[in-house]
């Protein structure tokens, strides 16, 4: 890794939800090659104890933060915690989020909804509301909120995952507009199929997928947690300071088909 590389957010504060695996761990651990101090955020307290200690390995310091941003009132103390400790946020990335059932709609059920919603949808805006209080007062800020390939196109198997990560998108770029001025930047990044603990459960639930959703990216596999933690790493950065309102497709070519 070079040295600019390695300082490209030397000295900031990103708040990281989703942190325990998977691309939450693997943009965390970047974050921390790049220079950052970490505020990192799960439900699952020992998975992210191991992110926690890959940071400061890294030379990051570290808080973690045991939270189920399902609940609102833990979102606002998850993100005034974060300002006690470190005193601002720089950078948020909100990538805490659940697959739920697999089954298309007529057959999906009311408490799949719920808690699909609830996770993937509400916890961003929940987020993203005390996120940007913060970064008002402080004149700047930049919002990475993970959607994916299937918030930009249909998905005939996951109505609820699909319709959520639509609801990222539309959050994203309300919020973009909105905050334009104030100097917050709010993006999305869309990864399509990357192999994580998440997809790894579906696989071995319906193991007979994994061709199918390799034939479904042009460039031939699934994607690694490290390739989306560079786009957030890059959409956060002072190269891409004139985008927002934007959702990076990290996909393989799975939307240009």
């Amino acid at each position: 890794m070079t040295q600019s590389a390695q300082s490209t957010h030397a000295g900031r504060i990103a708040l990281i939800t989703g942190a325990a695996t998977g691309i939450g761990r693997a943009t965390a651990i970047a974050f921390a090659n790049a220079g950052a101090n970490l505020a990192l955020a799960d439900i699952d307290s020992a998975q992210m104890d191991q992110t926690r200690r890959l940071a400061e390995q890294a030379g990051a310091k570290v808080l973690c933060l045991s939270a189920d941003l399902s609940s609102t009132a833990q979102v606002e103390r998850m993100v005034a915690q974060t300002v006690s400790r470190f005193g601002r946020i720089d950078c948020a990335f909100n990538n805490a989020g659940i697959s739920g059932e697999i089954a298309p709609l007529a057959d999906s059920s009311e408490d799949n909804w719920d808690t699909v919603i609830g996770i993937n949808l509400k916890s961003v805006w929940a987020c993203m509301k005390y996120e940007i209080r913060q970064m008002l007062t402080q004149g700047a800020g930049a919002i990475v909120n993970t959607a994916s390939v299937l918030g930009l196109v249909g998905g005939a198997r996951a109505p609820a995952y699909v319709a959520s990560k639509h609801g990222v998108m539309g959050l994203t770029k309300s919020a973009a507009i909105a905050y334009a001025a104030q100097g917050i930047r709010v993006n999305a990044v869309c990864p399509g199929y990357i192999e994580t603990p998440l997809i790894d459960k579906v696989m071995q639930q319906h193991p007979e997928y994994r061709d199918q959703i390799i034939a479904q990216h042009p460039i031939g596999r699934m994607g690694s947690p490290e390739e989306i933690a560079q786009a957030v790493l890059w959409l956060c950065s002072d190269g891409a300071s004139f985008v927002t309102g934007h959702g990076l497709a990290a996909d393989g070519g799975f939307v240009a088909r």
